[in-house]
């Protein structure tokens, strides 16, 4: 079964598709070229000023070097066309964190791809390298479908987390020997999954690079080329790093009283509208610790890649910044609200290997304000930017650009039992007569068992006729009756055994069917012609070719 259907709740809420092989878009595909010109129309009303730089201005040249920058970094590993670029070029962007993700995120690269070609835009997808890479396996099914369990894999030496751009590959030999481990275990189900062609792709790559999210990202991007899917990738380290970036950096980092208190007051509405009393949902408050004020960024160095939340106080000739255990330096600020000093001594804090990159909310907020006229975003991202939404208004003190929302869901192709919970509702239900109500069961049976047992059946049937005139009276007949139903067990015996077998079946279908519709297994687990022709079947067509896409 295929299907693109709305996955959106009352309150706004978007909620993954529940069968395999079905998709959410909203707004639908149909809508993009629409939302494409409305957000331009939105994006070119960008009358802010960030320390003598215009936004609009600003924009323009970070969407060129990401172009750029995407294009020098893709064609390291695969054939891709250079794009042509002009200032009015459309840009689609959408991000993830390099990682072997389920085939639903990899739906919202493919559509990326495809729609930029229907509406002529370059796609750029970010590798959120900033991210920290905490697992380093992956859960693999195995053993049969009436039964299956589910083992993690490990692709690497588990090790303290850090970014993904800073993750190098500990060990080789478990590095190269992962798919051949992955494919012996999920063998007995999936006989010929997407593992095997490749991880011969990823491992040629981590030769290259060491970086063990670059491998998994590029051989996965490798393989959308193979299937015809044009895209440019780039990763958000090196979006980070770049001058517009930088420049958007010193401004919120000089602004950050008046950022935090509206990023503290849009997570509060979130919380308060949602219902949510987790006060770390979607993302924790920025703190205040005496005068230092915490900043929405990540800061590590080169020989400590731990990331460290970022911390702002003023000083006496700007603002000096900390992750208050190590470092400390200071960026200068001039009274004339050039923020010229501070970004070029924000590009020599990286030449010392200081890095400084945005957490999750500042992410996406700089890529749909900056990056791309539309931002494709999976249902978690789509949730949180409700707070982007927020903060773009009070913030900024615009209308935000809107974003569509992506994801798919597969299960692996494993046929097994199907049953419902409803099933051992069923069941327990029989159970349950056969201990209260035996008589119904002895009668049916008929021959000389239930003959041996109406002497007992009739007793019961007396004792229930009996209207009891006083309490010790109904006490007695209720314990004649339980006594009855004890006597006539044995008469029912192996109705019971049968319905408790079926039962301990049934559970362990359900249970195999819990383990093999888990939509979160990784894309290479899949067997690749029914994972390209079910992602391609939920995509729009591609349309006619755009000149220079």
């Amino acid at each position: 079964m295929t299907g693109v259907a709305t996955g959106v709740g009352r309150s706004g809420s978007v909620r993954a598709p529940q069968a395999s092989g079905e998709a959410l878009v909203e707004p639908p595909f149909g809508a993009a070229p629409q939302l494409v010109a409305e957000n331009r129309q939105r994006l070119s009303q960008r009358d802010y000023d960030l320390h003598g730089r215009p936004l609009l201005e600003l924009a323009r040249q970070a969407r060129r070097e990401l172009v750029e920058q995407a294009y020098a970094w893709s064609c390291t590993y695969r054939d891709v066309e250079r794009p042509s670029w002009d200032p009015e070029r459309i840009v689609l962007v959408a991000g993830h964190q390099p990682e072997l993700f389920h085939p639903g995120v990899w739906f919202k690269n493919l559509a990326l791809a495809r729609l930029a070609s229907r509406v002529g835009a370059v796609a750029v997808n970010l590798l959120i390298d900033t991210d920290a890479a905490r697992r380093t396996a992956i859960l693999v099914p195995h053993g049969t479908p009436a039964r299956p369990r589910v083992t993690p894999i490990a692709m690497d030496e588990a090790t303290p987390a850090v970014p993904y751009e800073e993750r190098r590959v500990i060990r080789r030999d478990l590095f190269e020997s992962f798919g051949q481990r992955v494919e012996e275990q999920i063998a007995s189900l999936v006989p010929d999954p997407l593992i095997r062609r490749y991880w011969s792709v990823a491992c040629g790559r981590a030769r290259e690079t060491g970086n063990l999210g670059a491998a998994v990202a590029q051989a996965r991007h490798w393989m959308e080329g193979q299937w015809g899917f044009s895209t440019l990738e780039i990763p958000e380290s090196r979006v980070c790093a770049s001058e517009p970036f930088r420049w958007f950096l010193a401004h919120v980092l000089a602004e950050l009283p008046r950022f935090r208190r509206v990023y503290n007051q849009a997570l509060r509405e979130y919380r308060r509208e949602h219902r949510i009393r987790n006060v770390a949902h979607p993302a924790a408050e920025l703190s205040c610790v005496g005068q230092w004020l915490e900043a929405p960024f990540w800061i590590w160095s080169a020989d400590d890649p731990r990331r460290r939340r970022l911390f702002v106080r003023r000083g006496p000739d700007g603002v000096v910044l900390s992750d208050r255990e190590r470092l400390e330096v200071e960026l200068p600020a001039r009274g004339d609200q050039d923020a010229s000093d501070a970004v070029e001594e924000l590009s020599r804090l990286e030449g010392r290997g200081i890095k400084i990159r945005c957490r999750a909310l500042v992410t996406t907020l700089w890529a749909r304000l900056a990056l791309g006229d539309v931002f494709l975003h999976g249902i978690g991202g789509a949730r949180y930017d409700q707070v982007t939404d927020r903060l773009v208004t009070d913030f900024f003190g615009f209308c935000p650009p809107r974003f569509l929302v992506l994801s798919a869901t597969f299960h692996l192709p494993v046929r097994c039992p199907r049953r419902t919970v409803a099933d051992v509702r069923a069941i327990d239900h029989r159970l349950r007569e056969l201990t209260w109500h035996p008589e119904l069961y002895v009668d049916a049976q008929g021959g000389p068992q239930g003959r041996e047992a109406a002497p007992l059946v009739e007793a019961k049937r007396r004792w229930i006729a009996v209207e009891p005139t006083s309490r010790r009276e109904a006490r007695r007949r209720f314990l004649e009756i339980r006594r009855i139903n004890q006597q006539l067990q044995p008469w029912v015996a192996g109705q019971r055994q049968r319905l408790l077998a079926e039962r301990a079946e049934t559970v362990a279908a359900l249970e195999a069917q819990r383990i093999l519709s888990w939509r979160e297994y990784a894309f290479c687990l899949f067997p690749e012609p029914m994972l390209r022709s079910g992602l391609e079947a939920l995509l729009p067509d591609p349309g006619p070719r755009q000149p220079g896409g």
